[in-house]
């Protein structure tokens, strides 16, 4: 029998974290796996936090993650990686994207945008952090960056013997498909090179 397994992916609204959680979801359907998603937006329209929870195994019987339970978190905004940190299993690991995007407070001069947040997560959990909307500008396009992050998610849970193209497919649109797919491919390859 298989383990199930939680995905926690957090990000800011706008920055596609539903649509990585779909093609992750899908996917791992595909592959066989029961699979719960469930997604919480908090204003993500104006740039709030948001959260999608993704469990799959054999059988699963609840999409949502405790706190202390996620095998590995997914931030699509760095700091927003220190706000879940607490969902994460003690062996539990972290992909973080390096990418700043001041909340209301931080704009408002209210709050300070905190020092050193990737060394934070780093002391923490075993952390791949990737620059992934440089990797996605390289491409021809920064909306991009949430496929890489699947990318880099997919390796570091190694499920890569799924057809996560054939979900890229079933959930973009045709003329974006393209350049999914090479966002995918990058983010995989992005993780290689950080564990190397």
């Amino acid at each position: 029998m298989r383990e199930t397994k939680s995905i926690l992916l957090v990000g800011v609204g706008g920055q596609g974290t539903i649509l990585a959680s779909k093609i992750l979801s899908d996917g791992l359907v595909e592959a066989g796996y029961d699979v719960k998603m469930s997604e919480i937006h908090g204003m993500s329209q104006r740039g709030g936090s948001v959260s999608t929870q993704v469990r799959y195994g054999d059988k699963v019987y609840s999409p949502v993650i405790g706190k202390g339970q996620t095998d590995i978190l997914v931030s699509f905004e760095a700091m927003e990686a220190l706000r879940y940190l607490e969902y994460l299993k003690p062996e539990g690991r972290v992909v973080v994207n390096d990418y700043k995007i001041p909340s209301a407070p931080i704009l408002m001069a209210k709050a300070d945008y905190p020092e050193d947040v990737i060394g934070t997560i780093k002391k923490k959990a075993k952390t791949h952090v990737l620059d992934a909307a440089k990797i996605a500008m390289e491409l021809g396009n920064i909306k991009a960056m949430n496929i890489v992050l699947l990318g880099a998610l997919v390796k570091a849970m190694g499920l890569t013997d799924i057809d996560w193209e054939e979900a890229i497919r079933n959930n973009v649109k045709d003329k974006f498909v393209d350049i999914n797919i090479k966002a995918f491919h990058a983010g995989m390859d992005a993780v290689e090179l950080a564990e190397a």
